[in-house]
C-alpha cells in the first residue's frame, strides 16, 4: 500500500525575496528622495577659488570716481569785432601775448570807405557852424550900429520934446511945432523900444542856433569816433596777458563779423573740468569737495560752478584747487578725482564684490568660525562707494563673508569649504 508523502511549501521563495527586496528599495529610494529635498542644499567649494572679506567697522564717505582734465582758470575768447580780410598775423598760435598786444591786422573797404563820408560829414557841418557864427556876429554888429543910431535919435528927440515943452508953457513957440515934437519923442519911443525887443530876439535866435550846431557837430563827433574805433577794431589785439592758442587766421582769409578767431588761456592758474553721470545730478552743488593724487600727493578740489546741461547723458562741473596747485601739471592733462556725496562717518562696512549681482545685497554667504562651511545669512546694506558697502543689519565687525560672485552656486544653502 502506498502512502502519499506531505510536501511542506516553501515561505522564501525566490518570487518572494524579489518581491521584498523591490518593495525595500523603494522605500529607500522615497526616503533618500525626501532627506535631500528636505534638508539643506550644499556644494563643496575651494577656498581658494572665492574671496572671503572680512566685515570690518571704519570711516565711511559716499563718493563716486569721477575724470577731470586740467585746463587754464580762464579763458578769453577772440572774435572778429568787424568782418574783413586778414591782411597780416602779427602772432603765431601758442605764443605768449600782452594785454593790447597786435595779434592780427584786417582790411574792410566799405568800413574804411564810410570813415571817411563820415569825416567829411563833420568837416562840413563845422564849416556850416563857423559861417552861421560869422553871420550871426555880423548881424550883431549891424544891429548895434542901428541901435547906436536910434539911440541917438531917441535922445535928440527927447531933447527937442522937453525944451519945446518949456517954451509951449511960456508961449514962446505956438502948439504946432510943440505937437511936432511931442510926436517925433513918441516915435523915438517906441523905436528904441521895438529896436531892444529885436536885438533881445536876435540873440536868442543865435544862441539857439548855435546850440543846436553845436549838439549836431557833438554827435557827429561822436558817430566819427565810434567809426574811428570801428576801423581800428580791424586790428584784433589781446585783451589779456596769456598764451594764445587755437587761433584760426591765415592770410586772405575772410572772416565774418563775430566769428571766433582763436583763445587767450590766462595761466594764472588752473581748474578742472569733470564729467559726471546725469544720474548724480541733483546730488551735485557748488563747494562739493573731491581728491585727486598726482605724482604720490593728494590735493584737495572744490566745485565752483556746476553746469547744469546734460549731453549724451552727462554733466559737467568746474573744480579748483582748494591749497596750492600742483606746479608740473600742463593744460589738457588728465586727473582722477574722488568726489564726495556725504560727510565722512563711522559705519560697519563689507567690501563691494560681484556677490551682489546675484543676491542684490538682501544675503550674503557668511563664513562660520572655524572656516569650514558657510551659510546664507540675509543682511541689509545702505549706502556704497568704489571700494564698500554699509551694512545696516545682518552682520557684525570681525564676521567673514564670501564676497566674490555667486554665479555658480547662488541657489545653494551652504558652502563646505574643503581643499
Amino acid at each position: 500500500m502506498t502512502v502519499d508523502r506531505k510536501i511542506e511549501k516553501k515561505r522564501w521563495n525566490q518570487k518572494r525575496i524579489l518581491s521584498i527586496a523591490g518593495i525595500t528599495a523603494l522605500v529607500l529610494l522615497i526616503c533618500a528622495s525626501w532627506y535631500f529635498t528636505s534638508g539643506k542644499s550644499r556644494l563643496n567649494v575651494d577656498p581658494e577659488r572665492i574671496t572671503i572679506s572680512e566685515v570690518k567697522k571704519g570711516a565711511f564717505q559716499e563718493f563716486i570716481p569721477v575724470n577731470g582734465m586740467i585746463m587754464p582758470i580762464t579763458t578769453i575768447y577772440l572774435d572778429a569785432i568787424e568782418g574783413g580780410r586778414i591782411e597780416e598775423k602779427l602772432v603765431e598760435d601758442g605764443a605768449f601775448v600782452k594785454r593790447g598786444q597786435p595779434i592780427l591786422r584786417l582790411s574792410n573797404t566799405d568800413l574804411e570807405l564810410s570813415l571817411a563820408n563820415q569825416e567829411t560829414a563833420v568837416f562840413d557841418v563845422l564849416t556850416q557852424m563857423q559861417n552861421t557864427k560869422n553871420n550871426a556876429v555880423q548881424n550883431t554888429i549891424q544891429q548895434l550900429n542901428h541901435k547906436a543910431d536910434v539911440d541917438n535919435a531917441f535922445i535928440e528927440a527927447e531933447r527937442l520934446y522937453k525944451l519945446n515943452k518949456h517954451l509951449y508953457e511960456e508961449k514962446v513957440i505956438g502948439s504946432q511945432e510943440f505937437k511936432a515934437s511931442e510926436n517925433n519923442f513918441t516915435y523915438q519911443v517906441n523905436r528904441k523900444k521895438l529896436n531892444e525887443q529885436t536885438l533881445q530876439q536876435d540873440a536868442i535866435s543865435n544862441k539857439q542856433q548855435i546850440s543846436q550846431m553845436g549838439a549836431s557837430y557833438a554827435r557827429m563827433q561822436n558817430a566819427l569816433a565810434l567809426m574811428r574805433r570801428k576801423v581800428g577794431d580791424l586790428i584784433v589785439r589781446a585783451p589779456v596777458d596769456g598764451q594764445l592758442t587755437s587761433l584760426d587766421a591765415e592770410i586772405g582769409q575772410s572772416k565774418n563779423k563775430g566769428e571766433r578767431l582763436g583763445q587767450i588761456d590766462v595761466m594764472s592758474g588752473y581748474k578742472v573740468r569733470v564729467d559726471i553721470d546725469e544720474h548724480y545730478i541733483s546730488r551735485v552743488m557748488i563747494g562739493q569737495l573731491g581728491e585727486a593724487t598726482l605724482a604720490g600727493k593728494t590735493y584737495k578740489l572744490r566745485i565752483k560752478k556746476v553746469y547744469t546741461q546734460v549731453n549724451n547723458g552727462r554733466f559737467q562741473v568746474d573744480m579748483e584747487f582748494v591749497d596750492t596747485p600742483p606746479s608740473d601739471v600742463r593744460r589738457g592733462q588728465t586727473l582722477q578725482i574722488r568726489l564726495s556725496l556725504s560727510d565722512e562717518t563711522q559705519a560697519v562696512l563689507v567690501a563691494k564684490g560681484g556677490f551682489f549681482q546675484q543676491t542684490g545685497g538682501n544675503w550674503i554667504f557668511k563664513v562660520n568660525e572655524n572656516g569650514t562651511m558657510a551659510y546664507k545669512v540675509d543682511v541689509q546694506l545702505g549706502r556704497q562707494n568704489p571700494d564698500y558697502y554699509e551694512v545696516l543689519s545682518g552682520l557684525q565687525p570681525g564676521d567673514k563673508v564670501v564676497t566674490s560672485s555667486y554665479e555658480n552656486y547662488g541657489n545653494m544653502q551652504e558652502l563646505v569649504l574643503k581643499k
